[in-house]
C-alpha cells in the first residue's frame, strides 16, 4: 500500500477494527437486521443531522444500548469516520449512484456514508460491509431503499479508495480544491487554513500545498484522549496510576490509551478533566505570565468567556493554590451551570483555603464597564468557528460557513476591548481562540490595538513549555503563539498576550 493511501485512510483503534468485530445475531436474522453497533452508529448520525453533537450523543447512546469494548469502539469509528469524511463519501456515492446527493434521501445517504466508510476507510471485509449496510437499510430505510443501497454499495466496493480519489478529482484543476475533496473538507475551510499557515508564518506561499495537506489529513485522524490534572487537586502521577500515560507536551497532562475517562476517580470528581493539551498549555501560559508590581499586590483573575469550563478549571485550581480570588463569567445560563459543575472541586478547595471562587452569569462585553481595572489577569477565550478542533468535532466542518466568521468578528473585538478595560495597569490579557483563521486571530488583535494606546503586545512564546520544562518548538516568529495539530499534536489554539500599560 502506498504512503499516500496509508495517510488518506482512516485507521480505527485496535479494539474497533471490525475484522475482530462479530455480530451476536443468527445468520437468518442478519439479512433483515444489522447488528447493534451499526444501528447505534446510524442513530447517532441521524441525531447529528438534526443538530446534535456526536461527542455528546454517542456516549449517551452507547450507555443506553449497553455497548462496550469492541462494539463501542466499532460504533465510535463508524460515526466519527463517516461524519468527517462525509464530503468525500458523498462525492463517491453520487458517482456510484449516477445522481447528485441532493436527489438521495438524507436518511439513505447516512446509511451509504456508513457503508462507504466500512469499505474504504476500515478493515471490514467487503462482503460483510455490503451485506450489513443493506441489512441496515432494510431495517431503517425500508425494503425499497435497501435495493438501491445494495446497488450503490456494490459499485463502491468495486474500486479502491485510491481509484475513487482519482475519479472524483479527475476534472478538478485547482490544487487546493483537490486537497479539499481528497481530505473531505469544504473548500472555504481549506482556503482559510492555507491562508492561516502563511499568515501565521508557518510556511511560505510556495510551501503551502504540502503543509496544507498534512494539516487537513491531521483533521481526519482520531485525536488522543488527553487529561489534565488540575494543580493542587490531582497529579499526573495519580492519572498514570489510573492507567494513563504522562504527557510529553503538557506539564499537567496525561494521555489515556483506552477506556472511559469517567472511570478515573480524579476525572469523575472534577479534580482532573478531559482537555486538549493545547488548551492546557494556553491556560498555564496565562497563569505563568508576569504582571506589574501594582497588579501583583492586588491579584484577581477573570475568565471572561468561561463555558463550558475547561480552561477555567485549570486556571481556577492554580489561583486557589496561590490564594488568589477567581471569577469565571459565562453569558449562557446553561453553560454557566456547566462551569459551576466543573469547578466544584476547585470551589471546595477555595473555601478550605480561605479564598474566593465565583461563577457569574453575564455578558462579557459588559464587564469592562462594570468592573473597570478590576482584574490583574484576564482570559478571553472568545467564541469562534472552532476550525482548529475539527478532528474532535466531526460535524463542525459541515455546519460552519464563511458567514460565521463575519458574524463573530464584532463580538470577538468587543470582548477583547471589554477584557482590556477590566484589566488593571500592569495586568495581562490573553486573547485565545481554537481557530487559526486570520480573521479570528491576528486581525482581531491588530484592529483593537489600532484603536487603543493603553495596551501593548507581549511575546507569548516563552510561556509555552513542555512537560520537561523545555520551550515548546515550532512556535513561529511571535509575538503570537499558534499551535497546529500536525505539528504539536494539539488543537490549533491561538494566543495573543497583551499587557495593560
Amino acid at each position: 500500500m502506498s504512503d499516500e493511501r496509508r495517510r488518506g485512510r482512516q485507521r480505527p483503534p485496535a479494539r474497533a477494527r471490525s475484522d475482530q468485530h462479530r455480530s451476536a445475531q443468527r445468520p437468518a436474522e442478519r439479512a433483515r437486521r444489522t447488528d447493534p453497533a451499526r444501528l447505534a452508529a446510524y442513530t447517532v448520525m441521524r441525531e447529528v443531522a438534526q443538530g446534535a453533537y456526536a461527542n455528546l450523543t454517542l456516549p449517551r447512546l452507547l450507555r443506553e444500548k449497553r455497548l462496550h469494548g469492541r462494539d463501542a469502539g466499532f460504533a465510535t469509528e463508524l460515526v466519527y469516520g463517516a461524519t468527517r469524511l462525509s464530503g468525500l463519501y458523498d462525492a463517491i456515492a453520487s458517482h456510484a449512484a449516477g445522481r447528485p446527493v441532493s436527489e438521495i434521501d438524507a436518511q439513505v445517504l447516512d446509511t451509504l456514508r456508513l457503508g462507504a466508510h466500512q469499505v474504504l476507510g476500515m478493515r471490514v471485509p467487503t462482503h460483510a460491509a455490503v451485506d450489513e449496510t443493506v441489512a441496515l437499510a432494510r431495517q431503517v430505510n425500508g425494503a425499497g431503499a435497501a435495493g438501491f443501497v445494495n446497488a450503490v454499495m456494490r459499485r463502491i466496493s468495486e474500486r479502491s479508495l485510491d481509484d475513487w480519489l482519482g475519479i472524483v478529482t479527475a476534472d478538478v484543476t485547482d490544487p487546493v480544491e483537490t486537497l479539499a475533496i481528497r481530505t473531505s473538507h469544504p473548500l472555504w475551510i481549506a482556503k482559510a487554513l492555507r491562508a492561516a499557515l502563511i499568515g501565521h508564518g508557518r510556511v511560505s506561499a510556495d510551501e503551502a500545498a504540502t503543509e496544507l495537506g498534512h494539516l487537513l489529513e491531521s483533521d481526519n485522524a482520531a485525536p488522543k484522549v488527553a487529561l489534565a490534572a488540575r494543580p493542587g487537586l490531582a497529579s499526573v502521577a495519580e492519572l498514570v496510576e489510573a492507567g494513563a500515560v504522562a504527557s510529553t507536551t503538557s506539564p499537567v497532562g496525561a494521555v489515556l490509551p483506552e477506556g472511559d475517562p469517567g472511570a478515573i476517580a480524579a476525572v469523575r470528581e472534577g479534580r482532573a478533566a478531559v482537555q486538549d493539551e493545547g488548551s492546557q498549555l494556553l491556560a498555564l501560559a496565562i497563569a505563568m505570565a508576569e504582571v506589574g508590581q501594582g497588579a501583583l499586590t492586588a491579584e484577581r483573575w477573570l475568565d471572561l468567556c468561561a463555558g463550558p469550563g475547561g480552561k477555567a478549571g485549570l486556571l481556577a485550581s492554580v489561583a486557589v493554590q496561590r490564594r488568589i480570588p477567581f471569577v469565571a463569567n459565562e453569558v449562557n445560563e446553561h453553560r454557566a451551570q456547566l462551569v459551576r459543575q466543573t469547578l466544584s472541586a476547585a470551589s471546595a478547595a477555595a473555601r478550605a483555603a480561605g479564598t474566593t471562587l465565583e461563577v457569574r452569569h453575564g455578558d462579557g462585553r459588559d464587564i469592562g464597564g462594570l468592573s473597570p481595572a478590576g482584574y490583574s489577569r484576564v482570559l478571553i477565550d472568545a467564541p469562534c468557528t472552532g476550525l482548529g478542533a475539527l478532528r474532535r468535532r466531526p460535524e463542525a466542518r459541515w455546519r460552519r460557513s464563511p458567514e460565521d466568521v463575519a458574524a463573530l468578528a464584532t463580538l470577538q473585538r468587543e470582548l477583547l476591548a471589554s477584557g482590556i478595560d477590566a484589566t488593571m495597569p500592569g495586568g495581562i490579557i490573553g486573547y485565545a481562540t481554537c481557530s487559526p483563521h486570520l480573521n479570528e486571530t491576528r486581525f482581531v488583535v491588530q484592529d483593537v490595538l489600532k484603536r487603543r494606546d493603553d495596551v501593548e503586545l507581549e511575546d507569548a512564546r516563552p510561556l509555552f513549555v513542555d512537560a520537561s520544562g523545555a520551550p515548546l518548538p515550532d512556535l513561529g516568529d511571535g509575538p503570537y503563539v499558534q499551535l497546529w495539530p500536525h505539528v504539536h499534536g494539539t488543537d490549533a489554539m491561538f494566543l495573543a498576550l497583551l499587557r495593560k500599560r
